[in-house]
């Protein structure tokens, strides 16, 4: 089944969307809200599945489902902990600072967390006081669990992915640098991300789910232009059950809880930094790495980060070529 929140609240209020994202049943008499959904997920979820085939079969009363309705699914979460699943990434921005790349990043993930008190609608604008902060968007999988038990392993922590969506996880680069020399990670360079338009049940995903990864391209365009095309499945090097049991080394994790991919990232066919779509490659699902391979072929980056009126879409397709999960489009505008 698919999930959505309708604007309205601080939590929105819970809807089930039809696959094909033209309609929707509202929820209340379920669950107000998701996180109430999630709270008590083992009653709540039968009776959604059970709405969402009434709603498929058209048999009960629906409405249109406008994705520039819909907040974030969760619009604000107890916890966003985004992880640096596609190592490849790490490894060209680090090629590119002419730096070493420690073995322990192959076996031990990266994580962050991140701000969850507050989500960027799908469709609403990012806003940036500063263009010379470097904003970047950052394309990535996103899943979200129920409650997880401290120190899980990671086969038993995939049995604890819930819901699967997508994410703009926005990064203010040019913040980065000042805040990783004082030893104490992201804040400032991290400001709100925003959500797909709908999370939806593993089930519905059909082989593109595996039970720890998803497959299939990740599109993401900037101002109308393919700039991405990366396959989420290939050259994941942690899976989301390793990520969720990474996160659950020293403390539970609560339901509602959401974890990053980090920005999908592929390597070219021969093993070599990606390419541009327009040359044949998959593309880059950020600036960054963009910059970062214009810097190792040339010797410095040229590609801007963006701008105010710059327009960004990410979303990912079925066999069908419709969205599964809608379409996240933001444009850059002042704060």
């Amino acid at each position: 089944m698919k999930l959505a929140s309708l604007k309205g609240g601080r939590d929105g209020r819970l809807v089930v969307v039809s696959d094909d994202l033209a309609w929707y049943a509202d929820a209340a008499l379920i669950a107000p809200t998701l996180q109430a959904a999630l709270d008590n997920w083992a009653d709540a979820s039968p009776r959604l599945v059970a709405l969402a085939t009434d709603l498929n079969h058209g048999v009960i009363p629906r409405e249109r489902f406008h994705e520039r309705d819909a907040a974030s699914p969760l619009p604000r979460a107890y916890q966003w902990a985004d992880g640096s699943a596609y190592v490849n990434h790490v490894a060209l921005v680090r090629q590119a600072r002419g730096a070493e790349m420690p073995d322990s990043f192959w076996h031990d993930p990266l994580m962050y967390q991140g701000g969850s008190d507050g989500f960027l609608a799908p469709r609403d604008p990012i806003p940036l006081a500063d263009e010379a902060w470097g904003c970047d968007m950052e394309a990535e999988v996103v899943v979200v669990t129920g409650d997880v038990p401290q120190g899980i392993a990671a086969e038993e922590a995939r049995d604890h992915i819930l819901l699967v969506g997508l994410t703009n996880d926005v990064s203010l680069r040019n913040l980065i640098p000042g805040e990783l020399a004082k030893g104490f990670g992201f804040f400032q360079s991290k400001p709100a991300s925003a959500m797909s338009p709908v999370f939806v049940t593993p089930d519905v995903l059909g082989d593109r789910w595996d039970g720890a990864k998803l497959h299939g391209a990740l599109h993401v365009d900037l101002n109308g232009q393919p700039l991405g095309r990366a396959d989420a499945g290939v050259d994941m090097t942690f899976d989301f059950g390793q990520l969720i049991a990474h996160a659950a080394k020293t403390r539970s994790l609560v339901a509602g809880t959401i974890i990053g991919s980090g920005t999908v990232s592929n390597r070219d066919g021969d093993g070599g930094p990606g390419r541009p779509v327009a040359e044949g490659g998959v593309g880059y699902s950020c600036l960054a790495e963009v910059r970062t391979i214009e810097t190792i072929r040339e010797g410095a980056a040229k590609t801007p980060f963006l701008r105010h009126g710059d327009t960004v879409r990410i979303w990912m397709e079925d066999a069908r070529h419709h969205p599964i999960f809608g379409v996240i489009e933001q444009t850059v505008g002042p704060a």
